[in-house]
């Protein structure tokens, strides 16, 4: 545990940084919670002042037309006052809610916008689960930043209001007949008086924040701690985990009762627990005992004066009032910057995270939008090797596809199928060698535009809790009549008729009571439909019928050539009988294309790779149950 804190100019840059992300992004949540604590900071002071004002006078002339005068005065301002605090306040919640997912918002547009290769490295994800952990867990990190600074500006404005109304106060003689008291009068005595409510007004503070800083410095003890109750909380949420859950009663890692959990938690026997028993509590309790012997020295000191006959009872209570208000604004200060210095080591990783580089070129070349399609797509001498990796994925592979031909993807895991199509779709680039779109390097064109020639059903594709139609076509506003012929190609018609609102029906119930939920096989085939419905020039399946029956599944590949039009079309497989309708199958062994052709050649062939894997896979099926393809 590290014990030394972070150096002040870090600490404000930092926070400066953080601050202005949010203010750039979000400016009017920013003005909002920023005017309303500066303005919640002044006005009683307006208060403090109009009652001082009637205390006067009810303890001097008692003149009742200056009272009446007075007490509507101080009623107008009290109402004007709590109207505008509740416009500032209405202001600030409307443009605070769901201020939770404003921060995550700012992460995503991050994960978005990255290069995927980075995005995919081990890294990124290590650095962001540990900021998750920080804000989810203690509260640090970003979620803080702006908190931090309304607890600054109140603290300074609440100084500013204070110290006008306050500094009359050692100005205020003691009249010599009050004898030992004009000692009051001496401006040594008034120095002494501001020096020790100023260090007893800084020291609770910084005891609270010593108190504090435990969590930023044992941060790193409780990282599991967090990840096993932020898991464990999630449990009930996970319909794909909850037979698991309860077979294996998986739960029982994350219960707190758990000896090593105790040792490494917040519970009874946690570090922090430790440490609130030991040095945070001793803080705390430190923190609070200073903050009572200000306020017993502060009424010391008016009352002296004002029973020497300094100022009359009317202003003991502005004094009083607005000393206090100075010691809460001072403690205030010294607590936002103890906090901020505190969240600066959890912003640490935030900004490694931001400022991860966008190394891949993003190109310049327009992607010819050709009604043809014609679009040739060569590897010429490609090889890959994954980031920190000193192995090779692919190595020298070379392949032209042939435009509106169906090829196949085959191998054993691990031999660099999905590899070959993330180089393919540019969501990597070659370590070595080039890939050709009509001759040219892919790097050279617009990034954005060269995605779009590709329509892709991966193995771990997502479907959202959304309407059927809008997972279909990716957004609000569709064509319903290629939805439903997108959905009829994939072979989701007989189910798409029997759900009660069609297309608008919403898959699964987490934003709807009436969602209807799915089966893995007709979540493949809604993807599929997905991939139809961008119409792209090249389709490329991922497993495609890795969750679908043999019915579903012999279905899918009789109508395939419909499906599939003038498409280039692209699969990668492990079931080798699903590839005999293509028209050439290429076959992957350690990174490598080691053979490639029609079926009938390949099988043919008794030395090869093909044969072998083809042959593996013979008891679990006939050849002749998909002759038909």
């Amino acid at each position: 545990m590290s014990k030394k804190p972070m150096a002040w100019g870090e600490m404000i840059r930092l926070n400066n940084r953080a601050f202005c992300i949010f203010f750039k992004r979000y400016p009017q949540m920013v003005l909002s919670r920023l005017l309303s604590v500066i303005w919640n900071a002044l006005t009683p002071y307006a208060g403090i002042c109009f009652s001082a004002l009637v205390i006067d006078e009810l303890a001097g002339s008692r003149d009742a037309g200056r009272l009446r005068f007075l007490v509507l005065l101080t009623l107008v301002s009290a109402a004007a006052i709590s109207l505008l605090s509740a416009l500032l306040n209405k202001w600030k919640e409307t443009q605070n809610a769901g201020v939770w997912w404003k921060v995550n918002q700012l992460f995503t547009e991050k994960l978005l916008d990255m290069d995927y290769v980075s995005r995919d490295e081990a890294r990124t994800t290590e650095i962001l689960f540990q900021i998750r952990q920080n804000q989810g867990g203690t509260g640090w990190g970003m979620n803080r930043v702006i908190r931090d600074y309304e607890e600054l500006c109140s603290s300074v404005f609440t100084l500013v209001g204070g110290f006008s109304l306050t500094v009359s106060l050692f100005g205020s003689r003691v009249p010599e007949s009050a004898g030992a008291y004009t000692i009051l009068n001496n401006p040594l005595f008034a120095m002494l008086m501001i020096a020790v409510m100023l260090m007893i007004t800084y020291i609770a503070p910084v005891l609270s924040n010593k108190a504090e800083s435990y969590w930023a410095l044992s941060v790193k003890f409780l990282n599991r701690a967090n990840l096993l109750y932020g898991f464990f909380g999630s449990l009930g949420y996970h319909r794909e985990i909850a037979t698991d859950v309860r077979m294996y009663r998986q739960d029982k890692i994350c219960d707190i009762n758990n000896k090593e959990n105790r040792e490494n938690s917040f519970g009874s026997k946690g570090i922090m627990a430790k440490y609130g028993r030991g040095p945070m509590g001793l803080y705390h309790a430190a923190s609070s005992a200073v903050s009572v012997i200000f306020t017993g020295i502060v009424y010391a000191f008016v009352c002296l004066k004002a029973w020497a006959g300094a100022f009359g009872l009317g202003a003991v209570a502005r004094y009083i009032a607005s000393i206090t208000k100075v010691s809460g604004g001072m403690s205030g200060l010294i607590s936002a910057l103890g906090d901020m210095r505190n969240n600066a080591a959890f912003l640490v990783p935030v900004f490694e995270f931001f400022d991860i580089p966008n190394n891949m070129y993003q190109g310049s070349l327009t992607v010819e939008k050709r009604r043809d399609r014609k679009y040739e797509v060569e590897f010429r001498n490609v090889s890959f090797k994954y980031p920190g990796n000193e192995n090779y994925a692919l190595r020298n592979v070379n392949i032209k596809f042939e435009i509106g031909r169906r090829l196949a993807v085959v191998g054993m895991n691990g031999s660099g199928k999905t590899t070959f199509i993330k180089l393919l779709c540019r969501l990597y680039d070659p370590t070595e060698g080039e890939i050709l779109l009509n001759g040219i390097d892919i790097r050279k064109y617009n990034y954005a535009e060269y995605m779009m020639i590709f329509s892709i059903v991966f193995q771990d594709f997502q479907l959202f809790a959304l309407k059927l139609g809008e997972n279909v076509a990716s957004k609000t506003a569709y064509d319903r009549g290629r939805v439903m012929d997108s959905l009829k190609k994939a072979g989701f018609a007989e189910r798409l008729s029997e759900l009660p609102d069609g297309i608008e029906t919403y898959l699964y119930k987490d934003y709807d009571k009436n969602g209807v939920n799915i089966s893995g096989g007709e979540a493949q085939k809604i993807a599929i439909a997905r991939a139809l419905y961008k119409d792209a020039p090249f389709i490329i399946l991922d497993e495609p019928t890795a969750a679908l029956d043999p019915i579903a599944e012999a279905d899918i590949y009789s109508k395939f050539n419909d499906i599939a039009g003038d498409k280039t079309a692209i699969y990668i497989s492990h079931r080798l009988s699903s590839c005999k309708f293509c028209d050439i199958i290429v076959v992957f062994h350690e990174g490598a294309i080691i053979q490639q052709g029609t079926h009938d050649s390949l099988v043919a062939d008794e030395n090869g790779k093909y044969y072998e894997l083809w042959h593996a896979q013979a008891r679990y099926y006939t050849e002749n149950y998909f002759s038909g393809y």
